[in-house]
């Protein structure tokens, strides 16, 4: 057995007359240890340098005598008034742990042991005395053993086991040794366990469990120790468990009234305790494998001592003509005797440094090995009777004691490294670190999140505001276009009344009122120039400061003060440009008059007419204003092929903006219809029309608006070229955030509709992800509405198909991004749905996800291989069959798995 300890002790040897004193501290130098002698009679034996195979000691033990202390019982009642005349056998003289045993009057023997404790010792004295010294020692790692030795009915199990449930103060050293054991051990690193045995009748028993009454004894080959593989073992954590066990125990042993006792043990009761307690070694002998295994923290090296207390409560030694046994207790009296028979004789055999030790004459010897001549500290107390009548038991008891002090023990620790528990504290602070990495990294991701989203408020402030400013300037600039307008009428009114009165017979008048507007269509085309020259000029400063602009808008470009700074100049840029523009349109439209009215004057000339040619300009003037307001107000009542030819597409395009909500519904409406034809596309986004339906998106909360919006654009990422521009210009973004707001099942149709578009485009495969295009598409299935669904299902069609080509390319690796943000179960889920779109789009999306490789595993734990062997089955349309079996015959996985499933496709 093996057992652990840094301050072990020696208790030295001595003969049968003169016992060893006590281990001091001056006896301890350097580790080593040293025995103090004190013989008056004869020297010690020398230590024993040979031993028999079964009880041999360690080359590094620690040599350690049995200490033996001697008991005396008082007189019961019986022995009272049986032996009132005489005087007791025995004489104490617990001074000089001196015993004498009288033979007569006038003769007696003495006899030197240990400790000598009066019939008035108490229990804690007896425990202190006998049994404390084990306990520490097995506390501090060697193997212990405290047996109790004596005549029936002299007092072993009360010195041993009594619990004291009525009187605290007598509990026994089982009881004590066990409070002690719990109360220096540490619950986190140190574990306690528990055996209680009796050996009856030659046979192992647990007391615990009394079903299990033939417990084999194991010896290992290498080491010589000892167990019972067989024997229930108890975690003990608490005082009140080890006294419920023990009461168990006591309840199960066999027991009998004799002459001499009224509850004899008919066994031999032994408790074993197990101790194993860690602990840390110095970091200068770890090992150079554990030093380069752990680069994060250096690791103190775990080191596991295991030790046992064994605690033996022998049954008395009888003759069977006091006690009067008979029938079947006789037999139990000689199976007592002779294994307490055998014990003597190895104990003799030890004594007297025989080569030969019969330890296994009985099952009793083979258990206590280590108690006797192994590696345990070995305390024995003897207890005797004060009867004259039962002399002769008493000398042989105290003639036991005698032989069993000359018995010497090598004291051995066994301590092995925790290997795992180095590994699973290793574990733990990679799991701490892992996890104080992922808390750390959460709150940076926090961070930059906080950060983003206060650049973003910000971003969304600035433009805001600009918009506002904007929507203020325009506002200005058509109320300066509309007096410039009636200025003009004014204008155009004086002159036609200047021309009726003064006629057209004075043609020199009439010449010169044609070379003076002639000169002044002359100026305003120098001015127009001049004003075109600025404008072009203003935008491309405009131009720079916006690049400047997203410069200081990235992460770190700049400080809060740069970023006003440039938001200033570009309202003020934004203002002096939109002013220019309104100018030129003023330019334009005075051009326009002037020219229109010189040629009308021109042809009253040319006729002789004065009064028809004027009389025309009111007409096609009217006809001018009635083209660009008729309708627009009261709502779309003409075609939009003739108002689109009639009007313009810029000026639809400017209604968008417009204040009155009929009005940007009717041009929203036109726009959207215009989009449905491909002819028309490319004009609508060179004219501005992508940019002002995504401004829709963005400014405004009308339901029907974000629907028709939206719908155009879904029109317009029908083309390719245009699916880049959205993207470009943040539609996917806004697409995103109109599918979270919008609760109309239409609005989500075309939202979805717009994002399904894009997601056939193998070159917006990342950005739409990142941009939460994946995410929008796949929270749209909340509405549950069989249109937005089948929106939805194509757009993870198309995305999935736009991923398996770029995989058959190697453009892609690494698995599926519609797995990553999670919509693999949501397509298991609808792959058999009742409406046909869905199930079409789902069952196309699952072969695609199916081609890359990468994806099986996850496909088969999400349950995707039923739904693939069901649609190469099932499937109504057979290209998506065949797809699927294809699909299935082509992947290793698939394969094997359904090779696993014994499935056939």
């Amino acid at each position: 057995m093996a057992s652990s300890c840094n301050g072990a002790f020696r208790n030295g040897s001595s003969s049968a007359q003169r016992p060893l004193k006590p281990l001091t501290a001056s006896n301890l130098k350097s580790n080593s240890f040293k025995s103090r002698v004190h013989s008056s009679h004869a020297p010690p034996p020398p230590f024993r340098r040979s031993y028999p195979s079964n009880f041999s000691a360690a080359a590094d033990g620690v040599p350690g005598r049995v200490r033996v202390a001697v008991r005396l019982r008082p007189r019961n009642a019986e022995e009272l008034a049986a032996d009132a005349d005489f005087a007791d056998c025995v004489e104490l003289q617990p001074e000089l742990k001196r015993l004498k045993l009288r033979k007569n009057n006038w003769d007696a023997d003495t006899y030197e042991f240990d400790d000598v404790l009066t019939e008035f010792a108490s229990q804690k004295r007896v425990y202190e005395v006998v049994a404390k010294p084990v306990v520490e020692s097995v506390l501090d790692g060697y193997n212990g053993t405290v047996m109790a030795y004596g005549q029936t009915g002299t007092g072993k199990t009360f010195t041993l086991g009594h619990l004291g449930d009525d009187d605290t103060a007598s509990r026994g050293i089982m009881a004590r040794a066990m409070e002690d054991v719990l109360a220096d051990i540490s619950p986190e690193t140190d574990s306690v366990s528990v055996s209680y045995l009796q050996l009856y009748m030659e046979a192992v028993q647990d007391l615990l469990v009394p079903a299990n009454d033939n417990i084999s004894i194991v010896e290992d080959p290498k080491t010589g120790d000892v167990s019972l593989p067989g024997a229930t073992v108890v975690q003990i954590r608490d005082q009140q468990s080890i006294v419920e066990l023990l009461r168990l125990g006591e309840a199960n042993r066999i027991a009998a009234n004799t002459k001499l006792n009224t509850e004899s043990s008919r066994s031999h009761a032994i408790l074993m305790v197990h101790v194993k307690r860690s602990f840390a070694g110095r970091e200068d002998a770890l090992s150079s494998e554990i030093d380069s295994a752990s680069h994060l923290v250096k690791p103190s090296k775990l080191i596991v001592r295991k030790s046992k207390l064994v605690l033996v409560d022998l049954a008395g030694s009888e003759r069977v003509h006091k006690s009067g046994s008979e029938g079947h207790m006789l037999e139990e009296a000689k199976s007592i005797n002779l294994s307490l028979s055998a014990l003597g004789k190895c104990i003799n055999a030890l004594a007297e440094n025989s080569p030969h030790v019969p330890i296994r004459d009985s099952k009793l010897t083979r258990l206590l090995k280590d108690s006797f001549g192994g590696t345990a500290r070995t305390s024995l107390i003897v207890t005797i009777g004060p009867s004259p009548r039962h002399r002769g038991e008493t000398s042989s008891t105290i003639l036991f004691g005698q032989r069993a002090m000359k018995v010497e023990n090598m004291l051995k620790i066994k301590e092995e490294f925790d290997y795992k528990s180095l590994s699973r504290k290793l574990e733990i602070q990679v799991d701490k670190l892992i996890a104080e990495n992922e808390r750390q990294q959460k709150a940076f991701d926090n961070e930059v999140e906080r950060i983003n989203q206060e650049a973003q408020n910000r971003i969304a402030e600035v433009e805001r505001n600009f918009a506002e400013a904007l929507e203020k300037e325009r506002l200005k600039c058509q109320m300066e276009y509309m007096e410039s307008v009636k200025e003009l009428e004014e204008k155009l009114v004086a002159n036609q009344r200047r021309h009726d009165c003064d006629g057209f017979n004075n043609g020199n008048c009439n010449g010169e009122e044609l070379g003076s507007v002639s000169e002044e269509v002359s100026e305003l085309r120098k001015l127009l120039q001049n004003e075109i020259q600025l404008r072009k000029a203003a935008e491309d400063e405009l131009n720079k400061l916006k690049s400047q602009f997203e410069q200081f808008m990235q992460p770190g470009a700049g400080g809060d003060t740069e970023i006003v700074r440039l938001h200033r100049i570009l309202e003020d840029e934004a203002y002096k440009k939109k002013s220019l523009e309104e100018e030129v349109a003023i330019l334009q439209s005075q051009l326009l008059q002037l020219t229109f009215e010189a040629g009308q004057a021109k042809e009253s000339l040319e006729r002789s007419g004065s009064a028809n040619g004027f009389n025309g300009v009111d007409p096609h003037m009217s006809q001018v204003r009635h083209l660009q307001f008729k309708e627009t107000v009261n709502g779309q009542k003409a075609p939009i092929a003739p108002l689109y030819e009639h009007v313009g597409l810029q000026k639809i395009l400017s209604l968008l903006e417009s204040e009155d909500a009929n009005v940007r519904i009717h041009a929203v409406k036109v726009v959207a219809n215009l989009a449905a034809e491909e002819a028309n596309q490319e004009k609508i986004v060179e004219s501005g029309g992508l940019t002002s339906l995504l401004m829709l998106l963005r400014s405004f909360e009308d339901e029907t608006i974000r629907r028709v919006a939206a719908g155009a654009i879904a029109n317009l990422a029908m083309n390719e070229a245009n699916q880049e521009l959205i993207m470009i210009q943040g539609g996917i973004s806004l697409l995103s955030l109109t599918a979270a707001d919008a609760e109309d099942p239409q609005t989500l149709r075309m939202v979805a509709g717009a994002i399904a578009n894009l997601c056939g485009n193998d070159k917006l495969q990342m950005k739409l992800r990142s941009e939460g295009g994946i995410r929008a598409l796949l929270g749209m299935e909340r509405c549950g509405h069989p249109d937005v669904l089948s929106q939805v299902a194509r757009g993870i069609a198309n995305f999935a198909k736009c991923e398996s080509r770029a995989s058959t390319q190697g453009l892609k690796s690494g698995r599926s991004l519609l797995i990553e943000d999670g919509a693999l179960p949501w397509i298991v889920q609808n792959a058999n749905n009742e409406a046909a779109p869905i199930r079409r789009h789902i069952e196309l999306a699952l072969c695609h996800l199916a081609q890359q490789e990468v994806n099986a595993k996850e496909m088969i734990s999400g349950g995707a291989l039923w739904e693939l062997v069901r649609i190469s089955r099932d499937c109504s349309r057979e290209d998506i069959r065949t797809l699927a079996r294809r699909t299935l015959n082509s992947s290793s996985t698939f394969r094997s798995e359904m090779r696993r499933l014994r499935i056939e496709c």
